[in-house]
This record gives structure tokens, sequence and C-alpha cells, in this order.
């Protein structure tokens, strides 16, 4: 029997060669890649283990949980990529960067198969740390032909937001068409709203509309009609910076009317808020946010969040309400949403900038009164607030009390306490922050030496700018700027010690000289002594050798002897027996 046609000609699943067929599976699994399959279809030992680690992820114990995991995958029953995931997004929620990196690396290299969430993590993990090349990177390693896990748009959105968030918007652009160009994603309107809401905050609202007018074209004006409710605000503050109000509140009593079908969730209800209360229009704020509340229903459905209350408190602050403002915090815990640390920086800033420091104060006293932990944003802008109506020591009671409840004060809480001292002329209180900030484990930025240089030189205390400038030149990390040399030099001009600054950089030369030359003494001196710990270790070394050497010859002269004696007793042995047999007249043999 004889085929008139090729064997691939009548099976469409057979193939000519092995290569042939193996590209075949490979590309029916890029393009319907293998699902995890979902928590609840765990075994009872898998799903055991999953609880366990998740209870310890939900008391705070991450480094607990984390080594469950890395045990769980030299046991008989390795864990789920749920529960890997699970613990990565912890570890990245609390920024413990280097430990989620850690475990990314240790179950890759322990045969995890990652989920599309995993890659999804560790670009999340690359933006937070600033890595957007490293991101870039990995997002184009699943863009790859050989890659079993494609992007999903929520990889692309993760990238996006990150490039959007560090101002690189040419960047965040280009991977948009490059998105479009892949084939993988079609036009993702919450990628576009991301790129919208960059442009919009740097002020270009003509791109905003383009990226709309980009949008639509691409979706179709029905389908389109679905992403109005996600770009609704940031279109609208495009329209606003081109000057289009009109369009915005056209474009915004369209979407927001009873027939329009778009749906609206808590995140486009926020950004139109926030969209209505940057521009003036607190009128309309107020009926979205009457809106929000009567569709909250939680758990059914989310309108309000924390956000909400953030853009509520900006935009009575922006009209000059600040009663209303305080009194939003109120209304928001009649609908179970408790105002965080976040929302009460937020009115405490609008307060302090309007010199309403008392009312700040009393919001500051609520705060505390409802069990909200005070960060360290929250003093600083108190203690600015506090500069702002000439009350220094009070600024300064806040810093120590900042110090008191366990925070520690970065570099900027640092500055702000300094600077406003030092304006109000307290400069001896300035100096002794400074004096601690390196017992805090704050190095002193260039701003501050030259805000207590320009302190002392203002009023007259040549001795003390003197200090402040010689302890900048012997620091290394410090600039002194030309500004601040002629401003030293003029001030010792007036007051006729203008040969005190060539003295000065004779001192500092010869203390840097000085430094240098203990410097090179002690490392001379430490590798004399890591010399003399190599020789003491090989004499050392050697002495044990010889003692083994001896110990083993003792050994051998020891079984050497042993067996001698016992060969000299067989051969007494065996001449008496003959002895014995010759005097019987028996021969021995």
């Amino acid at each position: 029997m004889s085929l008139s046609k090729h064997l691939t000609k009548l099976f469409s699943c057979s193939h000519a060669t092995a290569s042939a067929a193996s590209a075949a599976r490979h590309l029916r699994r890029r393009l319907n890649p293998p699902l995890p399959p979902p928590p609840s279809s765990l075994s009872a030992s898998l799903l055991s283990l999953h609880n366990n680690i998740l209870q310890l992820l939900y008391s705070g114990d991450l480094t607990e949980a984390s080594l469950l995991l890395r045990h769980s995958f030299y046991s008989n029953l390795p864990p789920s990529v749920h529960t890997v995931n699970a613990t990565l997004r912890s570890l990245l929620l609390s920024r413990h960067h280097s430990d989620f990196l850690s475990l990314h690396r240790f179950s890759i290299q322990s045969g995890m198969p990652p989920s599309v969430t995993t890659h999804n993590l560790l670009l999340q993990c690359y933006v937070s740390l600033g890595r957007l090349d490293t991101a870039l990177e990995q997002l184009r390693l699943l863009e790859k032909d050989d890659s079993v896990v494609t992007p999903a748009p929520s990889s692309y959105r993760v990238v996006i937001q990150g490039l959007v968030e560090n101002q690189r918007l040419t960047d965040a652009v280009k991977l948009k068409d490059e998105m479009l160009a892949k084939g993988f994603v079609g036009p993702d309107c919450k990628v576009y709203n991301i790129l919208m809401g960059g442009f919009a905050k740097a002020g270009n609202g003509d791109a905003v509309v383009a990226l709309f007018e980009e949008l639509k074209e691409k979706l179709g004006d029905e389908d389109a009609k679905v992403s109005y409710g996600v770009v609704c605000g940031n279109l609208m503050k495009g329209y606003f910076l081109s000057g289009m109000e009109k369009e915005a509140m056209d474009f915004y009593n369209n979407v927001m009317g009873d027939g329009s079908g778009v749906k609206f969730g808590v995140d486009s209800y926020n950004s139109a808020l926030d969209a209505l209360g940057r521009n003036g229009k607190l009128d309309e704020a107020d009926k979205l946010f009457e809106r929000m509340e009567s569709d909250h229903d939680p758990p059914v459905r989310i309108a309000l969040n924390g956000n909400s209350l953030d853009f509520m408190v900006d935009a009575y602050c922006f009209a000059g309400e600040f009663g209303k403002a305080v009194t939003i915090f109120g209304k928001m815990e009649k609908k179970n949403v408790s105002p965080g640390v976040k929302s009460y920086n937020k009115l405490i800033e609008h307060l302090g900038r309007n010199q309403l420091v008392a009312t700040a104060e009393a919001v500051f006293e609520e705060m505390l009164s409802k069990n909200v932990d005070p960060d360290e944003s929250t003093y600083v802008l108190l203690m600015k607030g506090c500069f702002a109506v000439n009350r220094a020591i009070d600024a300064f009671d806040y810093f120590k009390k900042m110090v008191k409840s366990g925070l520690k004060p970065g570099l900027i809480a640092h500055l702000v306490v300094m600077s406003g001292l030092v304006n109000s002329g307290e400069l001896n209180i300035a100096q002794e922050v400074f004096d601690k900030m390196l017992g805090n484990s704050v190095k002193p930025s260039t701003a501050c030496f030259e805000l207590l240089l320009k302190g002392y030189l203002k009023v007259g205390n040549l001795q003390d700018g003197i200090k402040i400038a010689k302890q900048m030149l012997l620091d290394d990390r410090i600039i002194f700027r030309d500004e601040i040399k002629e401003l030293l030099v003029g001030e010792l001009t007036k007051g006729g010690r203008e040969e005190e600054m060539e003295i000065l950089y004779k001192e500092v030369e010869r203390e840097k000289a000085e430094a240098a030359a203990r410097e090179a003494e002690e490392k001379e001196r430490a590798k004399a002594l890591e010399k003399e710990e190599r020789q003491r270790r090989r004499a050392e070394l050697a002495a044990k050798e010889a003692a083994a050497a001896a110990a083993s010859k003792a050994a051998i002269e020891a079984i050497l002897g042993s067996k001698r004696n016992v060969d000299a007793e067989e051969e007494a042995s065996a001449d008496g027996s003959n002895g014995f047999l010759r005097k019987i007249d028996i021969p021995s043999e």
C-alpha cells in the first residue's frame, strides 16, 4: 500500500522532524501557558503549609515565615507558587527588598516555576528600589520567544508607573508603543491613564488630551466608553491645563449622567474628585463626594477610602474652608473609613501653611487620642508651622518629642529644625542639634554646615564661623563652595582678620597631612599585625603537624615493639617444646 500524500499532509498533528514537533509544542505552550492551580485546589498538606505561613505573615513575623518557606523546599512537600508569592508580597510591602530578592532567587533555584504574579512582584521590587533599567530588562526577558510566561497588562503597568513617577515620561511612552507593537497586550486603558496622570502632573495638558484621542482611536468609540471611568479624572486635568474648562465639565457631566453606563470604582471616583478640587469646583466635588458616600456599601461595594478623604481635604483647604476640612474626618469614621497618618499629615500641612498652628496642634492631639501613631513627617510639618508663627522653642519641643517617641529623625528633620532655629537667632540650640546628628547616625550635609556658618557670620561670631568652615574643609564629603568662601573672606576682611583665612587653610592642610600619616601608620601597623598573625598561625600549624608526626611515630613504634615481643614469646615457646621432646628421645619432625 502506498500513500499518495506525505504523512504530514494526512495528519495535522504530525511533524516532519523532531525539532519541528518541539517548536510546535513550545508555541502551543507559549500561546496558552499553563496556569498554576488555585489555592483552593491544594492538597490538605499543602493547604496546611500555606495557612501556617499566612498566619506568620499576618502576625508580622516575616523572618519566621521566610525560614519556614525555605525549609519546606527541602521536604517531600515543596510549597506552591501561591505560598511563595504571598511571602514575597509581604516582604515587598514591608520594604525588605534584600530579603525579597534573596527569597526570589532561592525559590527559582529550587525549581519553582514562577507565575506572572511572581514576575510582577520582582518588577515591583526593582521599581521600588529605583532600578528602572533592571526592571525594563526583566520585562524584555518576558517578551522573548523562549519565555514560558508572557507579560500581562499588569506587568507593563508596574514598569510604566515607575517610569512616570521618576519623570521618565519619554521612556514610558516608548514602552507603551512597544507593548502595542509586541502584541502581547492590547490597548490598556490603565496604562494610558498612568501616562495621562504623569503628563498632567508635569503640566502638559495637550499630551494628556492627545493620549486620550489615541486610546479612542485604537479601541473605537463604543469600546472606549468602557474606559471613560478610568481616565475621567486625568482627562479633566488635561482639559483644565489646556484652558478647556467647558470640555472638562462636559465630559464629566456626560460620564456621570444617569444613562451613561460608565462604571466608576473608588480609584476613578478619587481621580475625578482630585481634578474638581484642584480646579476650584468645590460644589461639584461636594456633590461627587455625597454620591460616593451613598454608593459606599462595604463589602459589596467600596466607593470611599483614605485617598478620598485626602482629596476632599485638599479641595476644602484650596477653597479656604478649613473648618469643613476638619469636620469631614468625623463623617469618614461614620462610613467605617478610619483616617490614617497620611490623612492627618495632609490636614496638618494645609493648616500650617495658612498659619493655623493652634488648629493643627488640636488635630495632632486628636490623632494621638485615636491611637494613630505620628511619623517623622507629622513632626516636621508641626515644626514648620511653629517656625512660621515665630514659635521656635515650641518647634524644638516637637523635635525632642519625636526623638523621645522612638522615631529617628532623618536629615530632612534636622535641616528643618536647624534652619528654623538659625533664622530665629537660636544658634546655640541649632549647634546642639548639629552636634547630636552623628549620635543619631545622621551625617550632616553641606546645607547643615552652611546654615550654621551663615548664622554665625550674620551675628558677627567669626570665631565659631571659622570652626564650622574648618570642619567643612576637613570633611571630604562636604563641598566648600566659592560663594561661602567669599562670604567668609568678606566678613573676616571687615573685621580686619583677613590673614586668618590663610592660617585656616594651613591648619587644614597640616591636619589632613597628619591624618593621612596616621592612616598610613595604622595601615602599616595592621599589615604588620596581619603578618605576625600569619606567622603565628604557620608556627601553630607546624607545631601541630610535628606533634601529630611524633604521635604517629610513637604509635608505630609501639605497634612494632608489641609485635617483636609477641614474636619473641612465640620463639621461646617453640624452643621449650623442642627441648622436652629431645629429653624423651622423640624427634621434633
